[in-house]
């Protein structure tokens, strides 16, 4: 007998998703340093964010990368994010990289590259204009857009923010706006 929820896709009917979360740093996990009046990446605040969302029918397996800002970001730490997400392409469901947004653009372009352009599940990057930590803040909603776009979409390379999902190749941002678009042309 097929059961009715799980043949329509109803997530908490099947068994739970396996999700590896990749945190690389950015202004996402920034955080307010009280001794210098700095915001800087120093700790992360994903496990915070984590507690404050409903995660039904998804198992999150945390996977610090690495903390810093991505205009701090080399080629080879965009190399070694495609490494790693690549391994855990291959044994879990789906992953969710959390990025700084100046240099996400390069990571989704290396991880295509990298991962022939399909690769077995879907991954999506996403990341924050503003810190957690602020008062007025994108990244939680970034991050559940995240969480949600990676159940939903086919296996491909993606940015999931300000309510609109966008695959790679050809996404970049676009600084006077604040987000994330088509590349011209």
């Amino acid at each position: 007998m097929v059961d009715a929820a799980a043949a329509a896709g109803d997530v908490d009917a099947m068994s739970p998703r396996k999700i590896a979360l990749l945190s690389t740093g950015g202004t996402i996990e920034k955080t307010y340093n009280e001794s210098d009046g700095t915001i800087e990446n120093r700790l992360s605040v994903l496990e915070i964010m984590l507690a404050g969302v409903i995660l039904r029918g998804v198992v999150i397996e945390r996977v610090p990368v690495m903390n810093k800002d991505s205009l701090d970001m080399t080629d080879a730490d965009h190399e070694r994010v495609a490494i790693v997400a690549g391994v855990y392409a291959e044994s879990h469901d789906g992953l969710i990289i959390t990025h700084g947004t100046d240099r996400l653009q390069h990571t989704g372009e290396k991880l295509v590259a990298r991962l022939t352009s399909s690769p077995r599940v879907p991954i999506v990057l996403t990341g924050a204009m503003k810190p957690y930590e602020l008062r007025t803040t994108d990244a939680l909603q970034n991050l559940t857009e995240a969480m949600l776009a990676v159940q939903l979409v086919p296996p491909g390379v993606y940015v999931a923010m300000h309510n609109q999902v966008l695959r790679f190749p050809g996404v970049v941002k676009d600084h006077a706006a604040l987000r994330f678009v088509r590349a011209p042309g």
